[in-house]
């Protein structure tokens, strides 16, 4: 998440500035060869793969920002998040795959870093392959797990993706209920907020949020990063030389590259993505069969699914995109609970003939499971739209409601799952909602602009 971040404001930027400031820039990057002595590698296809690692180095953290983010503790000097991102061969899509840091991965044989002791090869949770063999080691896993060839490496610490968010002026998020996680003292009401450096790496770290676990935090550091590429495309701010400088020279204080990844392609990128939008960028997770596959000696770790995850890299190497193509259409709230998921029953409250068909047949266009059977509600006159809902179902009856101006919520004890809608005269559209967390397409992708802030 922090290496997406720094090369999302580095290579977006590019495209505005000149050779020049970009070559200063690059004396900065501190350079790694994570393919030495690689052999029987993927065959490479079109396009560009980039392998994305952030780790939890935390050296140059002050004592205060330590306890503030609580950031104390040692570090497991291992990889913290790992992406994979493909730049299409026509540099018009980024392809941005998340990879589970608890992964069940084969760990190629290798000589220990630490211990100078050869290994044969074993099972390993993906993320300590960093502690045991660095970068070549994650990227020889890596591309033995996807059959990807990987074209460049970054890697980049906890303080320079501080310093870069707080550079840019803080990034927006949105979030339609509470979030608390008191591991990374993460603390959040309902609605909009823009983060600043701290706040948005405990956001993007979060793991105890909810029952998701890892798997809930790398949607949401998607979304950051789809926050990002809007803000930084849609602001200008860095087609301004002096401050895309400044940017930069705090992104790449910490930032390690392979000595391939140059100021050539940099300017390269940068020149053939000036058009980039967050529209352009699509984002999934590597499709899991078991997020709790025990391994002796291990613990638990994360099983990929075997047939999706293949289908989902071959897709990669063969430069299609992931997320399924959506029509245009106006902003849409966020609400807790999609519309994919409330099941519904219309009832007619008013005297007016066809109303209760009307509402139905608007509910169920924008994606709400209504029963395609409205009712005629008791002879009455209604006034206003009510909603009647069981208790344990709150959360679908608010984000029902959302859908319904002026609509009442009336709790139902006993009613069950179905959400009761009875139109009243005051009935006049539906307005169109999308859940937090909605998926579409076959890899389970969604598009930058399907999940940044209306």
């Amino acid at each position: 998440m922090r290496v997406a971040t720094s090369l999302s404001v580095l290579v977006l930027g590019a495209g505005g500035i000149g050779h020049a400031v970009v070559a200063n820039l690059e004396t900065g990057i501190d350079r790694i060869d994570p393919f030495k002595d690689m052999k029987n590698r993927p065959r490479a296809g079109n396009g560009t793969n980039l392998l994305l690692v952030g780790t939890d180095g935390r050296d140059s953290i002050t004592p205060d920002e330590k306890k503030k983010y609580r950031l104390g503790g040692a570090p497991c000097h291992c990889t913290d998040t790992i992406m994979l991102v493909h730049l299409s061969a026509d540099k018009e899509r980024a392809s941005i795959v998340s990879l589970p840091r608890d992964s069940y991965a084969e760990i190629p044989e290798h000589r220990d870093r630490n211990t100078g002791a050869e290994h044969a090869a074993h099972p390993l949770k993906l993320n300590a392959a960093y502690s045991e063999g660095g970068p070549n080691l994650t990227v020889r896993t890596v591309e033995d797990m996807t059959g990807i060839k990987i074209d460049h490496y970054l890697e980049v610490d906890f303080p320079s993706f501080m310093k870069t968010v707080d550079t840019l002026g803080g990034v927006q998020i949105c979030t339609v209920r509470p979030m608390k996680d008191s591991y990374t003292g993460l603390d959040l009401a309902g609605g909009t907020h823009r983060l600043n450096g701290g706040q948005a790496l405990q956001y993007v770290r979060s793991r105890h949020v909810d029952g998701a676990a890892d798997l809930g935090r790398m949607q949401r550091q998607q979304r950051f990063l789809a926050s990002l590429i809007k803000q930084t495309t849609s602001s200008g701010v860095l087609l301004n030389p002096v401050k895309f400088r400044e940017i930069a020279s705090t992104m790449l204080h910490s930032v390690r590259a392979d000595e391939g990844f140059g100021t050539e392609q940099m300017l390269d990128l940068g020149q053939a993505m000036r058009g980039f939008t967050a529209a352009s960028s699509e984002f999934t997770s590597v499709p899991v069969s078991d997020p709790s596959y025990p391994v002796k000696g291990i613990g638990s770790t994360v099983k990929w699914d075997p047939v999706k995850s293949t289908k989902l890299f071959q897709a990669l190497r063969d430069d299609k995109p992931l997320a399924a193509k959506q029509p245009k259409q106006a902003a849409a709230k966020t609400v807790d609970v999609a519309p994919q998921q409330i099941r519904v029953q219309v009832y007619n409250g008013t005297p007016m003939d066809g109303l209760g068909r009307t509402a139905d047949d608007a509910l169920r266009a924008t994606g709400f499971r209504t029963t395609g059977a409205p009712l005629d509600g008791a002879p009455r006159e209604l006034k206003h739209t009510l909603v009647e809902y069981d208790p344990r179902w709150d959360r679908s009856a608010k984000s029902l409601a959302a859908a319904l101006p002026g609509a009442e919520l009336r709790a139902v004890k006993g009613q069950g799952a179905t959400m009761k809608v009875t139109t009243g005269t005051d009935f006049s559209k539906v307005e169109r909602v999308r859940g937090e967390d909605t998926h579409r397409g076959a890899f389970a992708a969604v598009t930058g602009d399907q999940v940044t802030c209306p």
